[in-house]
């Protein structure tokens, strides 16, 4: 885990590009979180927040249903969005297994922790 927030910067092009999505997504879908994801492949995968009466799912778990629904055999990496608590990583770690880098910041994109995937 880092202490001071990574300056994108700081990031590489494909982490920035992760960030960029997951901020986007989350001011568009005007989200508690916004989530993005690279799969094994390359391919990204972003999505936000689902908060309704029946059906509550954090972003990161939105991005891995979408990432397995269409085909994907694990993540590369994940960003975070939020400004509340650490995000769970559980639907993350079953599907890719341990050791995937989740990089988590605030809404405005500024990464103040990085983490991965368990499976415990």
């Amino acid at each position: 885990m880092s202490d001071q927030p990574a300056a994108p910067e700081d990031l590489s092009a494909e982490d920035a590009k992760l960030v960029t999505l997951a901020r986007a997504t989350r001011a568009r879908a005007r989200a508690v979180e916004g989530a993005a994801v690279r799969d094994l492949d390359g391919r990204t995968y972003a999505a936000a927040s689902v908060r309704l009466e029946h059906l509550s799912l954090t972003a990161l778990e939105v991005c891995v249903a979408m990432a397995l629904s269409s085909g994907s055999t694990g993540l590369e990496a994940a960003v975070v969005l939020t400004d509340g608590d650490l995000p769970d990583l559980a639907a993350a770690g079953d599907f890719a297994g341990p050791g995937v880098p989740v990089l988590v910041g605030d809404p405005q994109g500024r990464i103040h922790t990085r983490e991965a995937t368990r499976t415990d």
